[in-house]
């Protein structure tokens, strides 16, 4: 079962439009995925259909050690399951702050379904504290959505420094393997550039021993596209809502990547029978949610970081 934390600490670089699109494209693959909302914003759960005042568990109570994990897990698409969030989750934190072990909270709670699905996927809120720590705790593969553009690198360097920590203290196993360009623009050089200077970085790290050492650029990139900002508001995947845009074919084409390209070792078809405990109940129903309510340069910053590295 392979574990992935999808995350960057800025907003609306393309986290839950990733996790959204890439675990509903493995899915129709026929492979077993759950995507798990940390984020209190509860943009997972929109995504795929659900209100979050609906939600009377999920994340929260997993964390506070309420339930368990496969018992709050929901089916909401053929293969697909999603563990939800609300509000709540937003006390987490300071309820979690005197908790002995409160970092590796989710990857204990991982072990109940562990070899039971192919993939899990954390939507990651857009900070680095208790609840993102969790994540980078439970996970194995660091997937990073950026937009090609100066301020996007802002924040880049310190949040490898972040899952290097992990690496070091908590996680051993952890390490950043894919980069994604999202919202980009193959018709301006400024993408272009960008991409150039984060590939000298990345080869620049290949021979030291950092979690970001054998990190690459999928050779898939997120064109922009207005469907994928449509189909949230939807309640549905971009598969279901346009099938034939830019955006399903391109995540589509991510799916295969991470799946052919980061492979682990096959699991028996035993271990991926799910369990008495988790029922495939017909999917959720789709409902219309709400509508959502209306620099240094690239060199310098690479620099820096491999002199910082």
């Amino acid at each position: 079962m392979r574990v992935i934390a999808v995350l960057n600490q800025k907003g609306g670089v393309g986290k839950t439009t990733t996790v959204t699109n890439t675990a509903a494209a493995l899915a129709a693959m026929g492979l077993k995925v759950i995507v798990v909302d940390m984020d209190p914003q509860s943009h997972l759960t929109i995504h795929l259909g659900l209100e979050p005042q609906s939600v009377k568990s999920g994340s929260y109570q997993v964390l506070v050690k309420e339930a368990r994990f496969e018992q709050e897990i929901m089916f909401v698409r053929p293969n697909l399951w999603l563990l939800p969030a609300n509000i709540n989750l937003v006390g987490a934190e300071t309820e979690l702050v005197s908790v002995v072990g409160r970092e590796t909270i989710l990857r204990e709670a991982f072990k109940t379904v562990e070899n039971k699905f192919d993939y899990i996927f954390i939507d990651c809120p857009p900070s680095l504290g208790l609840l993102t720590l969790n994540a980078l705790a439970a996970s194995e593969e660091v997937l990073i959505p950026l937009q090609p553009h100066f301020l996007a690198l802002q924040g880049f360097g310190k949040l490898l420094q972040t899952v290097e920590l992990v690496n070091k203290r908590i996680n051993p196993n952890l390490k950043v393997r894919g980069i994604l360009l999202c919202m980009f623009d193959s018709r301006a050089s400024l993408p272009k550039e960008v991409k150039a200077d984060i590939e000298l970085f990345l080869e620049n790290a290949r021979e030291t021993n950092c979690a970001w050492a054998q990190a690459t650029i999928l050779p898939v990139y997120i064109r922009r596209n207005i469907k994928l900002a449509e189909a949230p508001s939807y309640g549905k995947t971009i598969f279901e809502y346009e099938p034939d845009c830019h955006g399903a074919e391109d995540y589509k084409k991510v799916a295969e990547f991470i799946h052919s390209q980061f492979q682990m070792p096959a699991q028996s078809d035993t271990q991926l029978d799910t369990t008495s405990e988790i029922q495939e109940q017909p999917p959720i129903e789709i409902k219309v949610v709400s509508q959502p309510g209306s620099s240094s340069s690239v060199s310098e910053f690479t620099q820096t970081k491999v002199q910082e590295d």
